[in-house]
């Protein structure tokens, strides 16, 4: 019941769960939302149903009790036209101005997108007052080759007083694609969430269809499985570490990087045919044409530990990371940070512990750093990188075979499950709901970058407005996994 939910939400955060992910639903039957709460280790997962009457639906608020509530909440508004009572911030989230304010897109009578008309209405941003403060529009067009994205900054001198994110540039209905697939056909959508996180997102999705058809993957599968999230965490991290260094002008730094990236790249081609690493996790299993070499992560390794090295040695380097965008642990904690940006303020937040599909090597700790500031995160993406050649070197040493993929069930009926993996830039849940013939009737997304990208404005506090674009890759969140 409505009136219950906020009882049972406290009690669960007391007793150390997180709000993992909170999604309507406008399937046959009442409007419902479902709030699904995290714990680990051991893996734990509740969920809190409550169903919705009447044609103005809504929903006691839970942001009072915690941040991540209130993004859900406003998301749920625009998409599902459910109010969220006594929200403290109940304005428009995902749908800009020129969107109809009576049109909620993911509601199935929602029906063709009415026409839409530019009204030149001005998005809310909160206005700072005082004297010198003045005010700087960046984007949705940057400079660089990267997504869109409208970041206003309200300055005194250079420094940021404040910023305010406008995001939701790339909004292209990602969850209302599933629906109606079958759940093998998803994987497909599910690789193209974030092009980055392909792994990542595939797996989390073939997670959460299993669970819901009942099945589990062979254990080799586990195995081929968190080769290749660890794979795609080591691609990513390579590249971010050189283009940090690139954002302080260290351009040398960023060119031997991006040669450890293309090698990357390349052996991703030669294990799955797919730079991105694409069809290698599949619904039921895992398939590669052939294993990493222990000599190749060896190679990578040793041209990382070059790279890493030029860039401590680097004064330049050091004095433009040490102490900028800093975000404290407290802080991090409240808004509910994910991933590298959590672990580099002292959090312990790794799906891979928390939530793990195959047994970790004995005695196996996440890094950590405490300092939250750009220097934090750039040593975390370094101690992640050797984290991810040991565990490939430990997974390659097992052997087996190359291809492992259980057999799905035929006719089964309607189900739900959930997946929880960490992606490169941290824990990525997937939620599904199947109907009789094996078909999605409901799949409800939570990339890290949703949860983590209020993070940024705070880190931005004091920092000056040369250093934006260096925090803002020190972060370097998805727009498209946060826009879907």
């Amino acid at each position: 019941m409505p009136d219950e939910l906020a009882v049972a939400a406290a009690s669960l955060l007391r007793r150390g769960y997180r709000l993992a992910l909170a999604g309507a639903h406008d399937g046959p039957g009442p409007l419902r939302v479902v709030y699904l709460f995290t714990s680990g280790p051991p893996d734990r997962r509740v969920e809190l149903h409550v169903e919705l009457e009447g044609d103005e639906p809504a929903i006691p608020s839970l942001a009072a009790l915690l941040f991540p509530a209130s993004r859900f909440e406003r998301e749920m508004r625009d998409l599902f036209g459910i109010e969220p009572l006594d929200h403290p911030m109940a304005r428009r989230l995902v749908l800009h101005q020129h969107w109809p304010s009576d049109w909620h897109p993911m509601r199935h009578d929602a029906g063709r997108p009415p026409a839409m008309v530019d009204d030149a209405r001005p998005y809310p941003f909160v206005e700072v007052e005082g004297r010198g403060v003045y005010e700087i529009p960046v984007g949705p067009v940057h400079a660089g080759v990267i997504e869109p994205g409208h970041f206003r900054f309200s300055v005194v001198g250079e420094t940021i007083v404040r910023m305010t994110a406008r995001l939701w540039f790339t909004h292209k209905g990602m969850e209302r694609l599933f629906e109606g697939r079958d759940v093998r056909g998803g994987i497909e959508l599910a690789e193209r969430v974030s092009g980055d996180s392909a792994v990542g997102h595939g797996l989390t999705y073939c997670l959460a269809v299993e669970e819901a058809c009942g099945v589990d993957a062979p254990e080799r599968a586990g195995e081929l499985r968190a080769m290749l999230v660890e794979m795609e965490r080591l691609y990513n991290h390579v590249t971010d570490l050189g283009a940090l260094c690139n954002d302080v002008g260290f351009g040398l730094a960023n060119a031997r990087a991006l040669i450890v990236r293309e090698r990357l790249l390349r052996l991703n081609a030669e294990l799955t045919g797919h730079r991105l690493l694409r069809g290698g996790v599949v619904v039921g299993g895992a398939q590669l044409r052939r294993l990493p070499k222990a000599a190749e992560l060896d190679e990578i390794g040793e041209r990382v530990a070059e790279i890493v090295d030029l860039a401590t040695r680097s004064s330049i380097v050091m004095d433009r990371f040490a102490g900028t965008a800093v975000l404290g642990s407290r802080e991090a904690e409240e808004i509910g940070v994910l991933g590298v940006v959590a672990r580099a303020s002292g959090l312990e937040l790794d799906a891979r512990v928390a939530h793990p599909f195959i047994e970790l090597p004995a005695g196996f700790v996440p890094a950590r750093r405490h300092t939250g500031d750009v220097l934090a995160r750039f040593q975390l993406r370094c101690d992640e990188v050797v984290t991810s050649l040991s565990l490939l070197t430990g997974l390659v040493a097992r052997g087996g075979p190359l291809r492992a993929i259980g057999a799905m069930p035929g006719q089964r009926g309607a189900g739900s499950g959930s997946g929880i993996v960490e992606g490169w830039r941290g824990s990525i849940v997937h939620r599904v709901e199947i109907d009789e013939a094996a078909r999605l009737t409901r799949v409800k997304i939570v990339d890290p970058s949703f949860l983590t990208w209020p993070a940024l404005a705070v880190a931005l506090v004091d920092t000056i407005v040369p250093d934006f674009p260096l925090a803002n890759k020190s972060f370097n969140l998805s727009y498209a996994g946060n826009d879907l």
